[in-house]
Parts: C-alpha cells; structure tokens; sequence
C-alpha cells in the first residue's frame, strides 16, 4: 500500500516568534490579507503592522467567529478585490480555516499564526465547516498545507490556560486514532495509508501531553514560557497536525462530531468534546484497564470533561444520547477506521461507560 505524510512548508516556534512575520511574508508576495479573530486584531496586530507593511500592502478582515461558507465566501471576495498574493490568518482554529480555505479558493500561499494553542488545526491541509448556528457540517480537504505555521509561545503564554488545555484535549486524541488506524489499514486524510513517521509522531503526542502536560499547564496559568510549555505547545500544534492528518482519525473526533447535534454542548470547546471522545474509545475498542486509569487520571489533573455533567450534560436522556451516536456512526464518519464492531447501540453503550467512571472517580475524591 501506498503511504501519504503531509507537512506544512515551514514550522517556526518560540518566544518572541511573531518579529519573524514580517520576513516570512515578503519571500512569499507583497499583498497580504489579514484575518483577524477579534482579540489579536486589537492586541497583537497594531505593533506588528509597521514591520509587515515593509513586507508590502496589507488589508485587514476581522473574523465573523464561525467558519461557514458564507464567511469564507465574504473573505474570499475582500482578498480578490485587494488583489492579495498572501492571506495571513492570527486567531484561533476557526479563524485558520477559514483563512486557509480563502487562500486555497484564491490560488494563494497562506501564513497561520495560532495565538492559542487549542487545536491541531493550524499544520493541516483540513478545514472544518460549520453552520451560522455551530453544528459541525463537514471536512474540506483543501490543496495543500499552509506554507508557514508561526506560533510565538510568550503569546500563547498570555492566553488563559483554558485554551491550552483545550488543545491538550485534542492531542490527546492523536495516538489513539492514529493507532486504531494503523491496526485496522484505515486511510488518513489523504486518503492513503499512514506512514511510520506519522505514527511515530502521533506516538510522541501522547507521550508528551502526559508527561509534561501538568507542569505546561501550571506554567500557562503563571504565564510562563518553560521548557514543559514549548513542549506542549509543539505537541498540540504541530505533532498532533502531523499525527491526525497523515496518521488518521478515528472515533473520538467522530463523537466530537456527533456531540454537536446537542445544543447544551456548543459552548464546549472543541478540545473538550475531543478529549470526552477519547475516554469513550477507551471502551469502544476494549483497551486494558491499566490504560483507562492512566488516561482518565490525565484528564482529572487537566481539567478535561470526563462525565457528561462535564460537558453540560448532567441528566441527559437515553434518546439525545442516541441521536448523538447515529450522529458519530454516519456514513463517512473517521469511527469507521476503528478495528471493531460499529454501530449507535455499541457508541451509547461507550459514551454511558465513560461518564459512569468519570462520575465513579469524581465520588471517589470528594
């Protein structure tokens, strides 16, 4: 079988990182589109656009906060009228997408500066589409792989941990998928098989957010740079990029998926349902015990929902519980990359599994 391992074009990380984005952008053109998520449009850009503007013309876009159609359609109008040659995109995962699905839609480079660490987005080729209301649509897989990922960590420092624990959450999905689809053959993004690379990075993800996760996120909230927080920050971002895309997904971004059909769950991030997913999987595909502890033991320390009151669900009844499993198991939906039996019966038996131990371990402590 043939393997398929996609890398973005350039990885710059580190604190102090955004006084490269000026350089990054003049080798790639001299017309670039801003779009901006609202916090970094009136925090980060002002001091930057002086250097940028050496780079060339600049035009700015804020960020309608969800990554529809119609958004990216407004913002693929501004960059052809400018006549952009770069679209840059400072913001968080829904604010990437849609700034690479401008880019790919104009035949143009883009440039993704991440400002929170709270999702894989900002490495991948994907972009995902959502409603004007935020329920999950579907996947667009665009082109090609942004040209340059920038995340400055003194940046992401600044940000309420939330969001790095939010991306943790995500990462944490990388191996398990990733995992399931090297034992099944399941296709990554491409469309392929995964390569040794892919898995070996996916590997490295979960190792790091375990290892250092605790000790980053203790830093975040002091607002530090360490070394456990460069750590994380490249396992969020660019390991688990490199593990979804080109090592596969499996159920817990499906569930993720399917969790959306609940209205009591949107204000959850992405990160979070993510990491929910993950403690379902866990008896979705029969993992040993001694992996359960570890992971939900993770997931307490972090902060990450293990029950469904968690997730603002607390009293959920069996029949909205069932529509989010036939939501998870729709046709090509990633759970289907799992090595085992799949269908809405054996989902809601997992999703129940993993808030009855979340709810177990949350009696246990108090």
């Amino acid at each position: 079988m043939i393997s398929t391992t996609l890398f973005p074009g350039r990885y710059v990380q580190g604190g102090g990182a955004l006084s490269c984005l000026g350089g990054e952008l003049a080798r790639l053109g001299g017309r670039h589109l801003f779009i901006c998520s609202p916090h970094p449009l009136k925090h980060l850009l002002p001091p930057l656009l002086p250097e940028v503007e050496q780079a060339g013309a600049v035009r700015v876009e804020r960020f309608g906060g969800e990554c529809t159609d119609q958004e990216i359609e407004r913002l693929l109008a501004a960059a052809l009228e400018f006549g952009a040659q770069t679209v840059a995109a400072l913001g968080g995962g829904k604010t990437l997408d849609a700034a690479k699905a401008v880019a790919a839609r104009a035949g143009i480079p883009v440039v993704v500066v991440p400002t929170i660490a709270s999702t894989d987005a900002p490495c991948s080729s994907v972009c995902v589409i959502y409603s004007p209301e935020g329920i999950f649509q579907r996947v667009d897989l665009l082109p090609r792989n942004p040209e340059v990922v920038l995340v400055d960590t003194e940046v992401i420092a600044q940000a309420p941990a939330r969001f790095l624990v939010a991306g943790m959450g995500d990462a944490l999905a990388t191996w398990f998928e990733a995992e399931s689809c090297r034992i099944s053959r399941g296709r990554n993004i491409p469309g392929a098989v995964g390569s040794m690379t892919a898995h070996a990075l996916a590997r490295l993800c979960y190792e790091t957010i375990r290892d250092w996760g605790p000790a980053a996120l203790t830093a975040c909230e002091a607002k530090l740079v360490t070394p456990a927080l460069e750590r994380v920050v490249e396992a969020n971002v660019l390991l688990s990029g490199l593990g979804f895309e080109s090592g596969g997904l499996g159920a817990a971004h499906s569930i993720h998926n399917g969790l959306t059909a609940l209205p009591a769950v949107l204000g959850r991030s992405h990160g979070e349902k993510v990491a929910f997913g993950v403690l379902a999987s866990l008896y979705l595909t029969d993992k040993p015990l001694a992996l359960i502890n570890e992971v939900f033991t993770l997931c307490g320390v972090l902060g990450l929902p293990t029950t469904f009151a968690d997730l603002g669900l607390e009293g959920v009844a069996d029949q909205d519980l069932l529509r989010v499993a036939e939501k998870t198991c729709a046709p090509g939906e990633s759970i289907h990359n799992e090595p085992v039996e799949i269908g809405p019966g054996v989902v809601l038996s997992a999703l129940k599994a993993a808030d009855a131990e979340g709810r177990h371990r949350k009696r246990a402590r108090a």
